[in-house]
């Protein structure tokens, strides 16, 4: 029976159908050796003879008959008449029992002395002391590392038998282009099952990707149809919604049956899961944030029941910055930036939009909304499931405030000291905001008083009385953004591309209309937010807007012209103990470099005679 898009199910539910719907029996294939590194054991594995096969010696020495050692000591030392020199690793004569070490016996001419007495097997490795002949080396159901294939080879085993399973994944769109070609209006890069090959090999599963198949319902039939026939799980990406070219659950349904359309979770809705031949047929939402919550909340469990081991999610409790409002009844999942403040872990959110990759490239962790609550609540301790190695979260720094290039030339030049930025674009007085709760290392701000002094006071005002470093990144220019070179004066016969209140371009703006006398609203775009420099150029070379303030840098990188209007003062401001943070530390040391100084020229737009000084609050 097909199951409407509507008739949403839990997450909960639709796993228990998945498990109620398939035996979830691996195949087994027998793999070679040398390609049996994280592959999955399918039976035991046994020793095909024992290590060593007979006594060898584990020292250079000589071999002796222990017993003819018996009394021997520095008063009264013994001289050997029956003993054979050994290296390490030679045989035993059958006729001794023990060796001693070179360097406790004396030669003489055809003579062996020792000086004190040897215990039975000393320094002897007997047959089978590393493994025993038909003894198990490895159970079922192992991933096998790749210092195992050592010790397999030593032991006889030139082949596993290791379970065996394969997804074939189905891109479908009629606006998609493959990877590398520029895609024109209305196209997409197809990047989905790129991403679910990679993910999916990660769990040990053989992916097959296929050519992309048109939104024509006969090509996606034929597709699936071989999918299902060449593999073990078929996911067929895109299609799975209720648009007039959505066909991937009504072709599911007339091939096999659809068991669940619709699963209560955000982003991914609109998953479908099916069956054919008796095989599981997943359809993946195509927006890439949607298919990666999917991967990973519904086919990783999928997997995990055919017997591969899925690695568990390291966790962290949290404080979230920012008050997130969620839809009862529906499981939601956002993806974050995590970095250690002090002696705790704050959770930064990053955009929920399905459809902003850079969300999850940016994001170290991911948390659930659950489907019983309507939010979480800013400052609220959240549990994050970690998307990286712990150690690695460990190196986050958290920049959260004023928008500008730089910063990421920055993050490049101190990542390989092991310190990784993470920004987040909130404007000058978000991060002001953001730094009085301690929820950021640094907070990058160029706010603008009313005296023409940058920063200062408003510190002063929302953070009295504590102490704060600014360090400066650079004096910039700021100036209008266009595509055919535009003054202040033209603004009121122009579309605008404003930056999101609380920024300190736009505070800027709204400090330069003021002593013009001119009123905002009469800005055509003026409520039209963006919340970087080069949100702001891309519109207005997309002819979205015809100018816009930015910063020099970003009107260079996107070839436009550039109307300075003021320089301003861009700083980091910490609280002074957070320098005694060696991350935050390595970013404050490298932007006194002079390397940093010169990517800035580089860029273009920033003066550098500033570039790391430091003023110190109260």
């Amino acid at each position: 029976m097909v199951k409407r898009y509507l008739d949403l199910v839990s997450l909960e539910r639709a796993l228990a159908i998945i498990g109620e719907a398939f035996e979830c029996r691996p195949r087994t294939a027998r793999v070679p050796l040398a390609g049996a590194s994280g592959r999955v054991t399918a039976a035991p594995i046994f020793a095909r003879f024992s290590v060593p096969t007979i006594h060898i010696s584990a020292m250079d020495g000589i071999a002796v008959r222990s017993a003819d050692t018996r009394g021997a000591s520095e008063s009264r030392p013994v001289v050997l008449a029956n003993a054979a020199r050994v290296n390490t690793g030679n045989i035993v004569p059958p006729e001794y029992d023990a060796v001693v070490m070179i360097e406790d016996v004396w030669i003489g001419e055809g003579t062996y002395t020792v000086r004190k007495a040897v215990a039975p097997w000393q320094h002897v490795r007997p047959v089978g002391e590393d493994i025993g002949e038909s003894e198990m080396i490895l159970p079922s159901l192992h991933l096998i590392r790749p210092h195992e294939l050592g010790a397999l080879a030593s032991y006889g085993v030139t082949e596993v038998e290791a379970l065996a399973f394969s997804a074939g994944l189905v891109p479908t769109g009629s606006e998609l282009v493959p990877a590398g070609t520029l895609p024109g209006p209305g196209q997409a890069v197809e990047s989905n099952t790129l991403m679910a090959a990679a993910h999916l090999r990660t769990l040990g599963v053989e992916a097959r990707r296929y050519a992309i198949v048109p939104d024509e319902p006969d090509l996606i039939r034929s597709a699936i149809l071989e999918g299902v026939r060449e593999n073990d799980l078929l996911i067929v990406s895109a299609g799975s919604s209720a648009g007039t070219r959505d066909y991937t659950a009504s072709i599911i349904a007339e091939l096999g049956e659809v068991l669940v359309h619709g699963v209560a979770i955000k982003p991914a809705k609109p998953v479908i899961v099916g069956k054919i031949e008796g095989k599981p047929v997943i359809g993946l939402p195509g927006y890439p944030l949607a298919a990666l919550t999917v991967l990973r909340e519904i086919v990783t469990p999928l997997v995990a029941r055919y017997g591969f081991p899925v690695p568990e999610a390291g966790t962290v409790e949290a404080a979230l910055t920012t008050t997130l409002h969620s839809d009862i009844g529906t499981d939601e999942f956002v993806l974050l930036s995590t970095g250690r403040i002090g002696g705790r872990w704050v959770a930064v959110p990053q955009s929920r939009g399905a459809g902003v990759q850079m969300s999850a490239v940016r994001a170290n962790a991911v948390m659930t909304i659950p489907a019983a609550k309507e939010g979480v609540e800013a400052g609220e301790t959240i549990r994050a499931r970690l998307m990286v190695p712990r150690r690695q979260a460990e190196e986050a720094v958290l920049i959260t405030g004023s928008h500008d290039p730089c910063l990421d030339r920055l993050a490049d030049m101190v990542r390989p000291g092991g310190v990784e930025v993470h920004s987040t674009h909130t404007g000058s007085m978000g991060g002001l905001l953001t730094l009085k709760k301690r929820q950021c290392h640094a907070a990058p701000m160029h706010l603008l008083a009313p005296d023409g002094e940058y920063n200062i006071s408003f510190l002063q005002k929302y953070l009295p009385g504590e102490e704060i470093v600014l360090v400066c990144v650079a004096e910039r220019e700021q100036g209008l953004i266009s595509r055919e070179g535009v003054t202040l004066d033209d603004l009121a016969a122009l579309r605008y591309a404003n930056r999101q209140k609380g920024s300190g371009t736009r505070l800027l703006l709204d400090y330069l209309l003021k002593e013009r006398g001119v009123d905002p609203a009469l800005i055509r775009g003026y409520e039209r937010e963006f919340t970087t420099h080069l949100g702001v150029a891309l519109a207005v070379r997309s002819g979205e807007a015809d100018c816009g303030m930015g910063v020099y840098s970003a009107a260079q990188a996107l070839g436009l012209k550039f109307t300075p209007v003021a320089t301003e003062r861009y700083e980091l401001a910490m609280h002074t103990d957070t320098l005694d943070d060696p991350r935050v530390r390595a970013c404050v040391d490298a932007i006194d470099s002079d390397a940093f100084k010169q990517v800035l020229l580089q860029m273009g737009g920033y003066r550098v005679s500033e570039t790391g000084a430091r003023r110190v609050l109260p």
